[in-house]
């Protein structure tokens, strides 16, 4: 009898365990998932802002090429 309460209270223990250990991963993921889209958003502001400045160069740059 003691030795199937054991085996009940570690088979409890460890699906506890696994539960924290999910929510944990689950807010990582969630903290992961917001850096990337702030850092996608980041990079397609600087890629507008290349773009941007790229467009007056290509010109200046067609211009001399007819010379």
């Amino acid at each position: 009898m003691l030795w199937s309460m054991i085996a009940i209270a570690l088979g409890f223990t460890g699906i506890a365990v696994l539960g924290v250990l999910a929510v944990r991963v689950f807010v990582e993921v969630r903290r992961l998932a917001r850096q990337v889209g702030a850092t996608s958003e980041r990079i397609q502001r600087a890629a507008e802002d290349l773009e941007r400045a790229a467009v007056p160069l290509a010109s200046r740059m067609h211009e001399t090429g007819r010379d």
